[in-house]
């Protein structure tokens, strides 16, 4: 088995067969053309690919060779790597599988033995060709993806402002204050994209029926702590009773046992349904501050705990907007 150089810049084309013939006269066919690296059976291609997927532009795999067949290793390549460029070839004439191949999508084409170099030069250069466009759209991809988002994350900090204001009146923002410092914290402005949800209007709809189920939740959770006669020194014991689990009480400090609680709106993809227990921290914050209280969140190592704390009495105009942007930084 031959090590791919990934100091080089130019893509490379893995070949795996056992025959050590085939392999010197490909290397020779195509050597001038793209660096090749090579494995000589279906486990020593997996363990190329694994290794150096990011180097690796084409898979050009034998059919026939000891233990499993090339259609395995160009199904596995499929699954995983789907930016390589896979090529099946053999000398014999076996369609069931090459038909199977084509179907399941694992080769981009059949190439028969004994090879015409004329025409395997051009099938890797298409390859090659191929590959390089493959990887160009990906980006392109990446990157409207991650804009979306981004401004997918600024709308939901957003609606968070906006549910605050609808549920316990306009000009109230310490429980979004103290609600974006747990999101902070907890580590939200490295979300991951979805990378499921290509198309704007899906996840526009995806997100209105999330942020319409949130929104529910925590104004149920919050009409239950109206009425339930407790005062804002209850704040410690009302939080673990509503979060459960998900925190641990020390007299009047709470500590969250899984810091991902605090950031499940404005982090988790859209598919990803918001927790009771995330709801309810936000409910608690309404009623905090409509009882009068303030609650203040601090790092411990890699804890997060919440204490009583000041309520502030007015805060910058954009302090909305430096949220946004501390919440979406790269």
């Amino acid at each position: 088995m031959t090590e791919p150089n990934t100091t080089q810049a130019p893509p490379a084309i893995l070949f795996v067969d056992d025959e050590a013939t085939a392999v010197k006269y490909f290397q020779r066919a195509i050597g001038q053309l793209a660096p090749v690296v090579t494995g000589q059976s279906v486990e020593e291609g997996k363990a190329m690919l694994d290794a150096h997927a990011d180097s690796l532009a084409v898979l050009v795999s034998d059919q026939r060779m000891p233990g499993e067949y090339g259609n395995e290793l160009l199904r596995y390549a499929r699954e995983r790597y789907p930016h390589i460029v896979r090529i099946l070839t053999t000398a014999y004439s076996e369609l069931d599988q090459t038909v199977e191949a084509v179907n399941q999508g694992q080769i981009h084409r059949y190439i028969k033995k004994p090879w015409d170099i004329t025409a395997l030069r051009m099938e890797l250069k298409q390859a090659l060709e191929l590959s390089g466009l493959r990887k160009e759209r990906d980006q392109l991809v990446r990157e409207k993806l991650m804009v979306l988002q981004k401004q997918t994350v600024a709308s939901r900090v957003g609606m968070i402002h906006a549910l605050c204001a609808s549920l316990i009146g306009p000009g109230r923002f310490q429980p979004v204050e103290t609600y974006l410092s747990g999101t902070y914290l907890a580590g939200a402005q490295n979300a991951e994209p979805d990378w499921q949800r290509l198309d704007y209007a899906d996840l526009v709809g995806a997100e209105s029926q999330r942020s319409g189920s949130f929104g529910h939740a925590v104004a149920t959770t919050l009409s239950k702590l109206r009425g339930a006669g407790r005062a804002a020194g209850d704040a410690a014991a009302v939080l673990a009773e509503t979060l459960g689990a998900s925190v641990r009480r020390d007299g009047d400090v709470i500590t969250w046992t899984s810091t991902a609680t605090l950031n499940e709106f404005v982090s988790r993809p859209v598919a990803e349904a918001v927790s009771a227990e995330h709801a309810g921290w936000l409910a608690v914050l309404l009623w905090v501050e409509e009882a009068g209280g303030a609650l203040q969140l601090v790092r411990e190592g890699d804890a997060i705990a919440a204490r009583a704390g000041t309520r502030a009495d007015a805060f910058a105009s954009d302090r909305l907007a430096v949220w946004i942007e501390q919440l979406t930084e790269a």
